[in-house]
Formats: structure tokens, C-alpha cells, sequence
């Protein structure tokens, strides 16, 4: 089906090219074809804007949780609220400001570089609140409730436009993938700063595990609660000479540093990459957003990528960044959807491996290792695949355009679900199997139940999505009959402005 459609595309388009080549529309060609390459300073630039979203998601998903009940010193239950809210409202926030940012106009600096510079000082600020501590006690949970979601909405206006941003750096296909694998690259790398950052500021502030004795009757609720005893607020001792005010004072030192990365890397992103004007065909007319919802979603191939990576991102949360450029070869060569079922399906032994085989520090670091070959394929496919998608897009709607931070901003909404419905599956099966929060040793049933959770429930996952690969209708052949249809479609608004020139001038 997916041939045939692209055939029949490819021979009804060229009946509109064959006619007498204009010399000045080939240098017009040629001279296109020279501003879409992009050097590796103009890749380098564009990968750093990732890393932001990567360092403090990686900060946020491993320390905030401990923050609110340790350091801030809320009840359990409040700072659950404030997690699963912030969470929802961080996936509800990127289809609307997909939206926005699709209507939004050109300016002198693009459409979304504006987005990308005017969020970073409120996003900065609002996240460098979040790790601190009010003096009001009765306001808390509001100041954070409030501070979180506010920082995750900035947090959308800058990634939706910076991740859509793709199909505005270049219109060449391989730069276009090139150019994600560097991005892949740095926002794995990302992810080890956000954690070496936070964790190596905050660390030694971290509280002790407490030994719980065999008979012992001690609620996991009681060991959650950091006010053990009744200790007071401000004179807290955490650890030996440490005290929960040189706690407070460790995590502000740490958002201070990691806000200092964020502006630098939206300031290399924003004077480092050009936005390339849009053809200068009009936009189509402008829709409601649930047109828009019906619009991206009605498009077959879009959701059969997001579908899929959907259920392997539930399995993929970490990476390895020295695979990202063998996959980047290996998609080139070989095609990315056979990456797809290569790069995923690889990382499923070393899974199992890892569950069966006894604590050994080595073999362990040797499995996770090989593991990250597959992972590092979940990081770069999809968000290589996601442009081929909007460009069938293009070719099957010609009339209609400026959709492109519609579908990026849907696909990051399906990311950031796959990401909350996970912490939420393995918080509640940990609670469910009764681990106690700085237990030095944990009941038997956590341990199964950890291995389930690292093996056997991402490999049924795993699974699920590439069964529903098996649908995803575009190949190598579509993808480069796609790339010639566009190229026409380019070349024929080419030709048209040159002639409407020609008429101005005659008259």
C-alpha cells in the first residue's frame, strides 16, 4: 500500500515538471541546496539546546521527591499530590502550547527561537523557587504545587519549539538526522550532569538509612516522615555535623548551578542556529485546536511512530551516549525502521541477563553497558523518524502547513505520559510490596518485585511495540519518494516566484 501510494504520488507529480528547465530556477536550486548543509558548529549549537530539558528533568526525577519530604518536610501525602499534579499538568501543557506556537507569526528571528528566548529567565526563576524552602509553614504545599507547574509550563514553551525547531534548521533529510544524533548525544549527556550536578552538591547532605531489625514493628509511613521524634524544624541534625539548614542551603547551591547551565545552553542554541524561513507558500487557514488534534492524529503514520514509542519509552528511562553515532550510521545504512527492531529488540537478553544473574559488580556494569546499545537506539530513532513522518504529512496534504510543532508537541505529550505512567507503576508496586524509604535492608518481596519492573514488565513492553511497528507503513522507498515529491513541490514554488518576478518586471 504504502509503494503504490508513493508511486502513484511520484508519477502524478513529475507530469508537472516536464517542462523546459529555467537556468535560473537550478541556481535557485543549487544554491538551496548549499544553505540547507549545515556545518558542525551550526549541529553542535543545536544539540546543546537540549541538554536544559534533560538536566533538570533528570534533577527533578531523582531528588525532588526527596526534597519535599526530607527538606521541605511535607506530609507524604502532600508531596504525592504535588508530583502526580505537576506531572498531568506538564503533559496537558504541551498539545496547547503546540498549538500556540503553530499559530504564532514570523519574526525577524524565526517562529520558534522567540518562544525558546523569551521562557528561559521566567523558566530559570520559577525553577530555582522550587528548591526553596518559604518561611510561611501553612504555605508549602501551594508554593510548590504552584512553582512546580509553573516551571514545567515554561519548561514546554521552550522544549516544544526547540524539539520542532528540526524541521526549520534544514529541509535536507540526512542533515536533519545528523544533526538529531548530536542532539541525542548531548541530552544523554545531559542527563549524567543533571544527576553528577545535584547529586554530588546535595550528596553529602543526603539523611542515613535507618537498620531495621527483623520483628521490628515500624510502619513504612513512619520511616517516610523525615520529623522522626519530633525534631526540631531548623536544628535538624541530617548526618553528623550537617544540619537541615546546610541541606537547604546544598540544594539551592545546586539549582543555582543548574539554572546557570540553563541560560548558557539556550544562549549558544539561540545564536548558534538559524531558523530557515517556511516556503513561501501561504500557510493554511488558521483551525481551532481540537481541528488540529483531529488533523495530527487522523495522520496513519504519526500514530503508529507514537503508538510504538510509547510502549518502548515505558521501558527505555536511561541511555548510553556512545552507541547515539553507530545508530546514526546504521539508520543511514541499513534504514531506521530496521534499526528500530534491531536497536530495541537487542537490548531484551541483557535484561533477562540482568535479573539472573547473581550481585557482581562487574557483570554488571558489563550488562548495563551492552543494554545501553539498545537504549541509545530508543533515544535517537524516534525523534529521527518523527520529521520522515511530517514530511509524508506534507506530501499527502500539500495545502495545509504550519502544523509541525503539532505533531512534536503531541509526541513530547506521549513521552511525558509514558515517563509519568511508569514512576507511577513502580512507586505503587514498591509501596504495594512494602519498601520502607531509607531502610538499610528492604523485604523480600521488593526484591521481586524490583526484577519485574527491570525485566520482565519492559520486555512484554518491548514486545507490544514492535508488534505495532509492524504497521508502520514508512520504509527507505517511501522515505526517498517523499524527499523527491518535496523537492518538486520546491522547485515548482521556485519556479512560480521567479515568473511572477519576470511578469512584475515586464510591467
Amino acid at each position: 500500500m504504502a509503494k503504490g501510494e508513493g508511486a502513484d504520488q511520484y508519477s502524478n507529480n513529475s507530469l508537472l515538471t516536464n517542462k523546459p528547465v529555467n537556468p535560473d530556477v537550478v541556481k535557485l536550486a543549487g544554491k538551496r541546496e548549499q544553505c540547507d548543509r549545515l556545518s558542525i558548529c551550526n549541529k553542535l549549537c543545536y544539540a546543546v539546546g537540549g541538554a536544559p530539558y534533560q538536566i533538570t528533568g533528570c534533577a527533578l526525577g531523582f531528588f525532588l521527591q526527596i526534597y519535599l519530604l526530607d527538606v521541605a518536610q511535607l506530609d507524604p501525602f502532600y508531596a504525592s499530590i504535588i508530583l502526580f499534579v505537576g506531572r498531568a499538568w506538564d503533559a496537558v501543557t504541551d498539545p496547547i502550547i503546540g498549538f500556540m506556537v503553530s499559530r504564532s507569526p514570523w519574526t525577524r528571528f524565526g517562529r520558534m527561537l522567540p518562544w525558546i528566548l523569551f521562557s528561559t529567565p521566567l523558566a530559570v526563576v520559577s525553577y530555582f523557587l522550587i528548591w526553596y524552602v518559604p518561611v510561611i509553614e501553612n504555605g508549602k504545599v501551594i508554593w510548590y504545587l504552584v512553582f512546580y507547574c509553573l516551571f514545567q509550563t515554561l519548561q514546554t514553551c521552550f522544549h516544544v519549539p526547540y524539539s520542532a525547531l528540526t524541521m526549520f534548521i534544514s529541509e535536507d533529510q540526512k542533515e536533519r538526522d545528523s544533526a538529531t544524533a548530536y542532539r541525542m548525544t548531548v541530552e544523554v549527556l545531559g542527563t549524567v550532569i543533571g544527576t553528577a550536578v545535584q547529586g554530588q552538591i546535595v550528596g553529602m547532605a543526603n539523611p542515613p538509612c535507618i537498620p531495621v531489625a527483623p520483628g521490628d514493628n515500624i510502619t513504612t509511613e513512619g520511616l517516610n516522615s523525615s520529623l522522626l521524634l519530633g525534631q526540631e524544624v531548623n536544628t535538624t541534625v541530617i548526618s553528623p555535623g550537617i544540619t537541615l539548614d546546610q541541606t537547604k542551603t546544598a540544594y539551592m547551591i545546586a539549582s543555582g548551578a543548574i539554572c546557570s547551565i540553563y541560560v548558557l545552553c539556550a544562549v549558544v542554541l539561540f545564536f548558534g542556529v538559524k531558523e530557515k524561513k517556511e516556503s513561501s507558500r501561504p500557510r493554511s487557514e488558521l483551525m481551532s485546536f481540537w481541528q488540529g488534534i483531529g488533523l495530527v492524529m487522523g495522520h496513519g503514520p504519526y500514530v503508529r511512530l507514537v503508538m510504538g514509542f510509547l510502549f518502548t519509552s515505558l521501558a527505555f528511562m536511561l541511555a548510553a551516549m556512545l552507541t547515539i553515532p553507530f545508530w546514526q550510521w546504521f539508520l543511514t545504512k541499513f534504514g531506521k525502521k530496521n534499526a528500530v527492531y534491531i536497536g530495541t529488540s537487542s537490548v531484551i537478553p541483557f535484561m533477562i541477563l540482568v535479573v539472573c544473574v547473581k550481585s557482581n559488580l562487574i557483570i554488571t556494569y558489563m550488562v548495563s553497558f551492552a543494554a545501553g546499545v539498545g537504549v541509545a537506539a530508543a533515544f535517537l530513532l524516534p525523534w529521527s523518524m518523527l520529521p520522515d513522518v511530517v514530511d509524508d504529512f506534507q506530501v499527502q496534504n500539500p495545502d495545509s502547513r504550519g502544523h509541525e510543532a503539532i505533531f512534536y508537541s503531541f509526541y513530547v505529550f506521549f513521552t511525558k505520559f509514558a515517563s509519568g505512567i511508569s514512576l507511577g507503576i513502580s512507586t505503587l508496586s514498591l509501596d504495594f510490596a512494602g519498601y520502607m524509604t531509607r531502610g538499610c535492608t528492604q523485604p523480600e518481596n521488593v526484591d521481586i518485585t524490583l526484577k519485574v519492573l527491570v525485566s520482565a514488565a519492559p520486555i512484554g513492553l518491548i514486545l507490544i511495540g514492535l508488534v505495532l511497528f509492524r504497521s508502520y507503513p514508512i520504509d527507505e522507498e517511501r522515505r526517498q519518494c517523499n524527499r523527491k515529491l518535496l523537492q518538486e513541490q520546491r522547485e515548482n514554488e521556485v519556479d512560480s516566484e521567479t515568473d511572477s518576478t519576470e511578469l512584475t518586471n515586464m510591467v
